[in-house]
Parts: structure tokens; sequence; C-alpha cells
């Protein structure tokens, strides 16, 4: 069990209980840091919204170059199928986010989508959205 464990997130700046989630979540994060060059200062995790006069909480979102939300991601535990239903989960949160990219993932697998909001679709992506592509000035 993690009770008591606790893992460093470079994104809130404090220690955080290490659930099998929040491993994920400090897993896609470094990923995203690391490995795909997004720039720190615009990934917040555990970010809330009110959804249906609930309170929610997003894992992670990445905000563009004019700080507007661009990338919403859902971590679930790798218990956890993913669904149509995680897919409805992340496009709820989105309503309010409006980011024109989405990804959920519970670490064995991890599904990426580029929306399109006036057509009413989307597209999936073979991974995370290119940070500097859709960034530069």
């Amino acid at each position: 069990t993690a009770a008591g464990k606790v893992v460093f997130d470079p994104i809130r700046r404090k220690n955080v209980a290490l659930t099998p989630e929040e491993l994920l979540r400090q897993l896609v994060l470094l990923y995203l840091l690391e490995s795909q060059g997004y720039p720190s200062n615009r990934i917040r995790s555990e970010i809330g919204l009110t959804l249906n006069g609930m309170p929610k909480r997003c894992d992670v979102v990445v905000f563009d170059a004019a700080l507007q939300p661009w990338l919403l991601v859902e971590c679930k535990s790798p218990k956890v199928a993913l669904t149509q239903a995680t897919f409805e989960q992340v496009a709820r949160y989105n309503l309010q986010f409006r980011a024109p990219f989405l990804a959920v993932t519970n670490g064995l697998a991890t599904y990426s989508a580029a929306l399109d909001f006036q057509g009413e679709s989307f597209a999936f992506l073979s991974d995370f959205p290119d940070y500097n592509l859709a960034n530069e000035p």
C-alpha cells in the first residue's frame, strides 16, 4: 500500500500523496516536460471546475502562449479501462475549458485527440500534440 508515501509534484511544487493515479499523473508530467519539451510554467495540475453544480478536478491542463487552455489530460488508474465514458468525462470538463486537444491515459494506453469545435468532430493523434507547433508567436 502507498499509505504515507508522497511524491514531489514539480508543477504544484509540493509533496502529494502517492496514489496510483498520482503516480501516473507524475509520469505524464515528466513525459510532457522531459520528452515533449512542454514549458512547466504553462502546465497546471489538479485544476478545479464546477460541472452541473458539482466540484470536479481536471488532472492536467496545458495552456498556450495566450494562456488559454490548450490540452486537457485525464489520468485514470491502470485498473480502469479507457471507455467511451472516460472520454465523455474529459469532454464534459472541456465544455468549460474549450481546449483544442484532449488526452486520456491509464498508463497502459493513452489516447490523444484534436478537436474541431466548428465541425463538431475530432481526430485521434499518435501522441500528445506538439506544443511548439501550436504555440509559436
